[in-house]
């Protein structure tokens, strides 16, 4: 079976109606697959000729930028915000509690955030291995600037000098939804982030390790696109899709 992923950039693009598009895209796919089971189909071999509704779900992954943001997984604590809603204000950071996994982070100019939104019936029904794919690619790409990333054991993540316990620090985060095998959230890099911003906060609820990003790793500015270009490779290879228009 041909795995086909549509990769859109999204360009700088505010918080609310992203999430918007992800939720419009995510209900569509998870509507595409009830039909298709209603109809005695599996979830994996391809529709019938001539009837293209109950064609397989395309899958997407979209690459964006947000202005300052705070977002709260659902098994967050909104403790772990520890400025006041007066500073956020001030700064200009928007702030919600959102329907992914994990506590809370930050978004905003510098990062790369990644949507992948799955039919993981296509590729595997296996979440954790889903995580492992997408810190991998992290990984990867962190190599090809000469920066040695892994993880740690319990913590979802992509960490730098992961085996040095307070000097850990936290490249890239992650915090995905995913319902009927249909995957949305995702990923956020920091390329060139501001990390001044993680103050606001207690980065994923982890408050004995900080936060890096690629431009500090390698001491000057790096290129997103180049980023973003290096991340749809290694997550094409990985998961094995095939990009189409």
């Amino acid at each position: 079976m041909t795995r086909r992923v549509e990769v859109r950039d999204l360009g700088r693009m505010d918080y609310k109606p992203c999430w918007d598009l992800q939720e419009d895209v995510f209900q569509g796919m998870v509507k595409a697959k009830i039909a298709r089971r209603n109809a005695g189909l599996s979830t994996t071999d391809p529709g019938p000729d001539g009837q293209p509704d109950l064609a397989l779900p395309l899958s997407h992954m979209y690459w964006v930028e947000h202005p300052h943001v705070l977002t709260l997984g659902k098994s967050g604590a909104a403790a772990n915000v520890v400025a006041a809603p007066e500073r956020l204000a001030e700064l200009g950071v928007q702030y919600f509690p959102i329907n992914r996994g994990g506590d809370i982070t930050y978004h905003g100019p510098g990062q790369l955030v990644g949507y992948p939104i799955l039919d993981l019936d296509q590729f595997f029904t296996d979440i954790h291995k889903y995580l492992r794919f997408l810190e991998e690619a992290v990984i990867r790409t962190c190599a090809e600037y000469g920066i040695v990333a892994g993880r740690i054991e319990g913590l979802t993540g992509v960490w730098i000098d992961p085996e040095a316990g307070a000097a850990a620090r936290k490249i890239c985060a992650f915090g995905v939804k995913c319902s009927r095998w249909v995957t949305m959230h995702g990923l956020a890099l920091n390329v060139n982030t501001d990390l001044d911003f993680f103050n606001l906060i207690v980065p994923c609820g982890i408050a004995d390790r900080g936060v890096t990003s690629l431009a500090r790793e390698t001491g000057g500015p790096v290129d997103v696109e180049e980023v973003k270009a290096h991340m749809t490779r290694h997550l094409a290879e990985l998961f094995e899709w095939q990009q189409v228009p």
